[in-house]
């Protein structure tokens, strides 16, 4: 019974420090789950070996779903964006302050687009600065009954080198491209004007100005995205993290080593936003 209490008593605390809004209080309580999860294991066993296991279970949990649901999706090689209604706001807290964000900080409004990856539907709002050389996404997710939605940046020069800013919540599903430069900032990066500054400068590392990048086409847009996609997805066959489905060769699906990559993604983002 002392035992049971003392698991019981860690998972309170656990769960104490978990409804804090200050972050390390909140990753206290992660780890608090983590060290009565190992406890149990040890009074169960009374061996530390697996009480190590005990704690590093969870670790492993999101490879049930990696070969059960994710080694069976088929994803298509070419997706096309399709005109989509602009989604209920309301079911998006942050997308009205972007949106807002944006056209105060000068960007023009394109058109809304969007398409369908492996049950999820993603819609864009584009936006153009030509000022600033740059092209904004305001980005709805929808998956099941989850949604979010996120900003992404990009800027583009003559030579095909891209790059991007965002503040999408989790890590990226795909290896990017070589010639894209990718600048993750963290979901509480919300104001557009922290995310430009942040854009500039993350230019500036790379060694590229202002005047090197070019004028976003707004007509163009879509096709650049779709172009994107494609190229990114070339890049993920030939580096082996994705391969052309047996039964359509139309469809790619993720190889083991894919499995791999996106389980050591989906370990980063259980590190990062616990």
């Amino acid at each position: 019974m002392h035992s049971f209490l003392i698991v019981i008593g860690a998972i309170l605390i656990g769960a104490a420090l978990r409804s804090c809004r200050t972050r390390i209080f909140r990753k206290l309580g992660a780890l608090t789950y983590l060290a009565a999860s190992g406890l149990a294991f040890y009074y169960l066993s009374d061996s530390l070996i697996i009480a190590a296991f005990g704690v590093l279970i969870w670790f492993f949990i999101p490879l049930l779903e990696l070969f059960t649901r994710v080694r069976h999706l088929r994803l298509p090689l070419n997706n096309k964006l399709h005109q989509c209604y602009p989604p209920n706001e309301d079911q998006f807290p942050n997308a009205d302050a972007s949106i807002a964000a944006l056209d105060e900080e000068g960007f023009e409004y394109i058109g809304h687009a969007g398409w369908e990856w492996a049950g999820a539907s993603q819609c864009y709002q584009f936006f153009w600065h030509p000022e600033e050389r740059c092209v904004a996404a305001v980005c709805f997710c929808k998956q099941s009954k989850i949604t979010f939605s996120f900003v992404t940046i990009t800027s583009r020069d003559a030579q095909g080198q891209l790059w991007r800013t965002t503040n999408y919540p989790f890590s990226q599903p795909l290896k990017e491209s070589p010639n894209v430069w990718q600048n993750h900032l963290p979901c509480s990066c919300a104001p557009i004007v922290s995310m430009l500054a942040s854009h500039h400068y993350f230019i500036s590392l790379h060694g590229a100005m202002l005047e090197d990048l070019i004028i976003p086409d707004p007509d163009q847009v879509e096709q650049e995205v779709e172009n994107d996609m494609r190229r990114q997805i070339e890049h993920n066959i030939n580096q082996g993290i994705i391969k052309l489905a047996e039964d359509n060769d139309q469809h790619f699906k993720y190889s083991f080593r894919g499995l791999m990559f996106l389980w050591k993604q989906l370990i980063k983002d259980m590190i990062r936003l616990a």
